[in-house]
């Protein structure tokens, strides 16, 4: 498994993050940061950046500036998120705004994206700062479609997908191309193919555990913010009543009876079977690499992520 195969990387990583939120000066930022980053997770973006790294050859420091990098900007993004989406839980916690407000939440958000800017600087490599910034970018543009898209019934799956690329997939594609190319690798273009479609796989994935629950996630906060995603666009797609899902989009009161109609019409399982689609498309990315263990652990974790097992 990637995260013992990469377990002193990732310890040394995690020092130094917690060493960047120390060292800012003013004790709501890591305290705040902290509540968050503490609160679990897989850390799976840090760890891609770091098997790429490890991949490519890059020189560790650098790598390990970017991983940490990455989960700033990953983590700032939760806040945001949590803020925007009026979220009370994360990863079965109290939020950050639940806990010490929507002010601190956003301001310590906007410290953790400079902070990741900084480290980005830090490694001398303008092709992976600009990545990395380019990746940010598409995130905030990707939320802000996701805005403008809730509720619409008529949203494609074509636009699903573009929303979702732009939200989640880019910093996964972003967190394995930027090693590489702080490494001058010729493999930087496979591996940022190969995060792309990991980080579809593990939207969608997401998408259904919105419905059923499931590795500390809450069933139903997508539902009740009326995301149209995944499970809903092919329930759609299968004649599925339009009018109850005009009706029900935004009712929490009303998810059981959508979770039932979803597994009645196979939308469930149709979703997992994109998001399956999409780990395969991941491991074909990873072709042009030459063997190794830890090529053999990225392999494996598309179907893992596809899954959320």
């Amino acid at each position: 498994m990637l995260s013992k195969s990469l377990a002193p990387e990732m310890a040394a990583t995690n020092a130094l993050i917690l060493e960047r939120l120390e060292d800012v000066g003013v004790p709501l930022i890591p305290q705040v940061a902290r509540h968050l980053i503490e609160a679990g997770g897989k850390r799976i973006r840090p760890l891609l950046a770091l098997a790429a790294g490890a991949i490519t050859g890059a020189p560790e420091s650098g790598t390990r500036l970017l991983a940490a990098a990455v989960e700033f900007i990953h983590s700032a993004t939760l806040l945001h998120d949590d803020v925007v989406d009026e979220s009370r839980q994360r990863r079965g916690r109290p939020s950050a705004p639940a806990a010490f407000g929507n002010k601190a939440a956003v301001l310590v958000g906007d410290a953790l994206f400079a902070r990741a800017f900084e480290m980005m600087v830090a490694t001398g490599s303008l092709p992976a700062l600009g990545t990395l910034a380019t990746a940010s970018a598409t995130i905030a543009r990707g939320e802000v479609a996701q805005l403008a898209a809730l509720g619409h019934l008529n949203t494609s799956w074509a636009a699903y997908v573009e929303i979702i690329d732009a939200k989640t997939a880019a910093l996964f594609a972003a967190a394995c191309k930027a090693p590489a190319l702080l490494a001058k690798s010729p493999h930087a273009d496979a591996l940022a193919a190969y995060g792309r479609a990991l980080g579809l796989a593990f939207q969608v994935a997401d998408d259904v555990l919105d419905y059923e629950g499931g590795l500390g996630k809450e069933p139903g906060d997508d539902f009740r913010e009326g995301k149209v995603t995944a499970p809903v666009l092919l329930a759609l797609e299968g004649r599925e009543d339009r009018g109850f899902w005009a009706r029900a989009l935004g009712n929490i009161g009303a998810l059981p009876e959508a979770l039932e109609r979803l597994e009645c019409v196979g939308a469930l399982d149709a979703a997992r079977a994109r998001a399956l689609a999409y780990a395969h498309e991941a491991q074909g990315a990873l072709a042009p690499l030459p063997t190794s263990p830890l090529k053999d652990a990225l392999l494996a974790l598309a179907p893992y992520a596809a899954g959320r097992g």
